[in-house]
């Protein structure tokens, strides 16, 4: 692999060169700004090797670099050995930004390019003024990968599938009406779709073009005058033509949306959320068409699950928590009868059990199968070469979920093995503090999640201990496993939490090259009480399954923190008991016992 990185590093350096472009960004993004992309896009992954989700390359004619964030230190650090592609710690005193990185290595009157159909239009134009205060200037038309990787994989073309209403609880018509009112209340009367989610969400459209996400590769536009998706012709089903007919929408090819924006009407007003669209689109708004800066009004709407999603969510965590129980029962008889298996097998047979259950569509991500110290990678990927064989000893983190074509799931567990230490059982403990108060908090309406973050946080702190991610993301409907616009996490977020919002509750701890900790349930904002003083919210937790007894500390829970923990237990077998066997009955009820 060093090798190929190495010539694919001087593939892009002479097509740099011919193009008088002296460094070059490579974000993880496509031309739909996803974070999981196809493979067309994944050109940072091709030129570095790095698999992480999240980082950014850059290349100059004599140095590279990745930039990423806490989750991927360790993973970076493994994958760019030997690759001469330096690894930046993004959060970490005294690392370069990426634009400080740029003005160093270069020279006024230099360029550095950038896909503009790759990058947000946001980011871009803050890179592009960090840059001109050095006399940089930033190129934006330029696609290198075209020339530089050969053997690049083409966009995809599968088939388009119609979610249907009784898992979407919405018609695309009053989707689209709902979309356009709320255009209306911010002065806009139409917005372009880029995000892969967004588009799936308003249509009613699914697809298997990205690894994970049932999204399927397209844009759209919505305004008061038509909507439109543009898409390949080979992804056009008779149901699919069928539905958009029915809801109003005209199709056109894919590439045409790069015409059709240019020629806009004076009268449209867009709507723009800048973190959304790509500097391509952006750049190719007529002049004469009023721009207004916002949060994208889709995401917004889609954030906010309706009465019908939120029961599909429901059902898919009760087949999710029975297929985890089958699991982790398989894995105990597996080790009595002297069977180890290995991380990867261990994954396989964790998705085995999930596809044996009614409306399964597939993972929502890459199983995290951490065993002992690759606990502590926190978006560790087994493959055959790195896996551990899993013995009835120390610990293990599994952070794992699946597509249900009525609910999207994510769940972590971290379970002992064998007798914990002292160390592992105090750790944890503090870890399920954080997340019982996540569970438990009660907060004014208008609170933004970046204000309740340090409650996941606090015992861990009063030990001097943290962990680098956010506490909770939000998740979509049969739809991405990592959604905006709310989140969990220390960072400013000016989204407020809202009734009907799914996000993660998944404080951990991790001891390099020892072990990790993670636990992670979904919940639901709610209303919990209304006084004279406002609204006060609270969460639903929707998933269903144990946490493991032997690890805690019990001295370390106050009575309401044991008593929710208790409770939890207890809910868990009540509600999946009815659809499990006599035996896995018996095998569950001794996992949830009180202590």
């Amino acid at each position: 692999m060093t090798n190929d990185i190495l010539q694919r590093l001087a593939s892009l350096r002479k097509v740099m060169s011919h193009e008088h472009i002296d460094a070059y960004i490579i974000p993880s993004s496509d031309a739909h700004l996803s974070e999981y992309t196809p493979e067309h896009w994944k050109g940072r992954r091709w030129i570095s090797g790095f698999t992480g989700s999240a980082g950014t390359v850059v290349v100059t004619a004599d140095k590279a670099g990745l930039w990423t964030d806490g989750r991927y230190f360790l993973q970076a650090g493994q994958q760019l050995e030997g690759s001469s592609i330096d690894l930046y710690k993004e959060g970490i005193p005294g690392t370069p930004s990426i634009e400080q990185f740029l003005a160093a290595e270069l020279k006024a009157g230099q360029t550095v390019g950038i896909d503009g159909r790759c990058f947000p239009a946001g980011a871009a134009s803050a890179t592009e003024s960090a840059l001109d205060i050095y006399g940089i200037k930033l190129r934006t038309d330029k696609d290198l990968f075209d020339e530089a990787w050969r053997d690049r994989p083409e966009i995809p073309r599968g088939e388009l599938f119609v979610q249907p209403v009784k898992y979407a609880g919405e018609s695309v018509k009053d989707k689209i009406a709902r979309v356009n009112k709320e255009l209306a209340t911010q002065g806009a009367n139409a917005t372009i779709i880029t995000m892969l989610d967004e588009l799936a969400w308003i249509f009613n459209l699914r697809g298997r073009d990205v690894e994970c996400n049932p999204v399927g590769v397209a844009f759209g536009y919505v305004s008061a005058r038509e909507s439109v998706l543009f898409a390949f012709p080979e992804k056009i089903t008779k149901e699919v033509r069928s539905a958009m007919e029915e809801g109003g929408v005209k199709i056109m090819p894919y590439e045409a949306i790069y015409e059709y924006i240019p020629a806009l009407p004076a009268e449209e007003r867009l709507l723009i959320d800048k973190k959304r669209i790509t500097r391509a689109l952006y750049d190719l708004i007529p002049a004469a068409c009023r721009k207004i800066d916002g949060v994208s009004t889709i995401t917004a709407l889609k954030a906010i699950k309706n009465k019908q999603e939120l029961s599909g969510v429901r059902a898919a965590m009760v087949r999710d928590g029975v297929a985890l129980t089958r699991f982790f029962m398989w894995l105990e008889q597996e080790w009595e009868a002297g069977r180890n298996h290995d991380e990867v097998v261990l994954g396989e047979k964790l998705t085995a059990f999930r596809t044996a259950q009614p409306l399964y569509f597939g993972d929502s991500f890459d199983t995290i199968c951490g065993y002992q110290d690759h606990g502590a990678i926190i978006h560790y990927r087994a493959t055959p070469e790195s896996a551990h064989v899993v013995k009835r000893e120390g610990v293990l983190l599994l952070d794992s979920g699946a597509q249900y074509h009525d609910g999207t799931t994510d769940i972590t567990r971290t379970v002992a093995l064998s007798t914990p230490s002292a160390e592992l059982k105090r750790d944890y403990t503090l870890v399920m503090k954080g997340h019982i108060a996540i569970a438990t908090a009660q907060y004014l309406e208008g609170t933004r999640g970046s204000q309740i973050d340090v409650l996941a946080r606090k015992a861990l702190w009063d030990n001097g201990m943290n962990y680098a991610h956010g506490t909770g993301h939000g998740v979509g409907c049969f739809l991405n496993v990592h959604e905006g616009p709310q989140n969990i996490r220390m960072d400013e977020n000016p989204t407020e939490m809202k009734i009907g919002m799914i996000t993660s509750n998944e404080p951990g701890l991790y001891r390099s090259g020892k072990y990790g900790i993670r636990i992670e349930n979904l919940v639901v904002t709610k209303l919990n009480v209304e006084t004279e003083f406002g609204r006060f919210f609270g969460f639903e937790t929707l998933t269903a399954f144990y946490f493991d007894n032997e690890l805690i500390e019990k001295s370390l829970l106050t009575a309401d923190e044991l008593k929710w923990y208790n409770d939890y237990q207890q809910w868990v077998y009540k509600t999946l008991a009815p659809e499990l066997s006599t035996e896995e009955r018996a095998w569950l009820k001794e996992k949830t016992q009180t202590i």
